[in-house]
């Protein structure tokens, strides 16, 4: 359990280094959106990393902090770092996105890059913190962590008007976002029906809510990176997604990609995959409005955004205002 005092802890700590991200209403489509991407650091991964460090005693910050990230985590975990005076290292995966890597070292951290997936770079990070005597930062598997990001939640339901009962649809990698959003619902005593989503090519979490295991679940390339590789096996977030979650599902590369180019021709947004996954779920009629939708990142290389907002774009359904403009298929792009 995530007591609702650590959320409402989490939020008086992290305010002077946060973003109250907008809450916005698509119409045509029945939706409010919680724009992350607009967060410090471009995603919501900052919440949680500020509060757990910022918790942490002088001497766990003094001994250095360690963790393991595709990127957004690692940038959390960085500012961090810088605000605490703390060494930061972060493992990624030698193909993690390089963009992402750049930024977490302009941001100070000392990337160290480990052959395979996110699963090997957490297995490395956590051995290396263990073996020198540093502070492990899991970008999921931690109270802290959990209740930083359910921080959104609070908002949410703040922003919300108070009657309405919606649908949260929460992209979900180790299961920290959705966690923390239940948490503050319930501490609030607020209902609303809670959805996760994984990118279908990497379905780690979805797989175990529905089957309780994680064995034999491929680890593929996905435009929502953010979100990839298996969870750890004693991960507080396990019965926590379990807990909350009404429901999980998931989605295809292409409806990923149709969503990141509705969030740009719609609204204006940069969004990346991992933050796409959500109204990717609406767009493609796995949940039924009205519902809130996660935003969760923006952190997408440009010449990636540029590209699939290209391919799933048409002038004359733009003009029509007719969502299926972004449902269109590759080969009609």
């Amino acid at each position: 359990m995530i007591p609702g005092e650590w959320i409402e802890q989490a939020a008086v700590r992290i305010a002077p280094h946060v973003r109250r991200t907008l809450l916005t209403n698509d119409a045509h489509l029945n939706l409010y959106l919680k724009w992350e991407n607009q967060q410090v650091t471009g995603s919501f991964k900052v919440r949680g990393a500020l509060n757990k460090v910022l918790a942490l005693e002088k001497w766990e910050q003094a001994a250095g902090l360690v963790t393991a990230s595709a990127g957004n985590h690692g940038q959390g975990v960085a500012l961090a770092g810088q605000l605490v005076g703390a060494l930061v290292i972060v493992f990624a995966s030698d193909h993690a996105v390089p963009t992402k890597i750049k930024a977490m070292q302009a941001l100070g951290a000392d990337v160290r890059l480990v052959a395979g997936g996110y699963e090997e770079a957490e297995s490395h990070a956590i051995t290396f913190a263990r073996q020198n005597g540093q502070t492990w930062i899991s970008a999921y598997n931690d109270g802290q962590v959990v209740a930083g990001q359910g921080t959104i939640g609070l908002e949410v339901a703040q922003d919300l008007p108070p009657d309405l009962f919606v649908s949260i649809v929460v992209p979900v990698g180790g299961g920290g976002m959705l966690a923390g959003i239940g948490a503050a619902f319930e501490h609030l005593g607020r209902r609303a029906r809670i959805v996760g989503v994984n990118a279908g090519a990497s379905a780690f979490m979805h797989t175990l809510y529905h089957r309780g295991t994680q064995e034999g679940v491929p680890d593929l390339p996905t435009l929502a990176d953010g979100l990839s590789g298996a969870i750890e096996a004693d991960s507080i977030t396990i019965p926590l997604v379990k807990k909350y979650a009404d429901d999980f599902v998931t989605v295809s590369e292409e409806e990923i990609g149709q969503a990141i180019a509705y969030a740009w021709h719609q609204h204006g947004q940069v969004i990346e995959g991992s933050g796409a996954v959500g109204l990717a779920a609406v767009l493609a009629g796995k949940v039924t409005p009205p519902a809130v939708v996660i935003i969760s990142g923006g952190n997408i290389p440009h010449e990636v955004h540029e590209e699939l907002c290209r391919r799933y774009f048409s002038p004359l359904n733009a003009i029509r205002g007719q969502e299926t403009t972004y449902r269109k298929s590759a080969t009609e792009g």
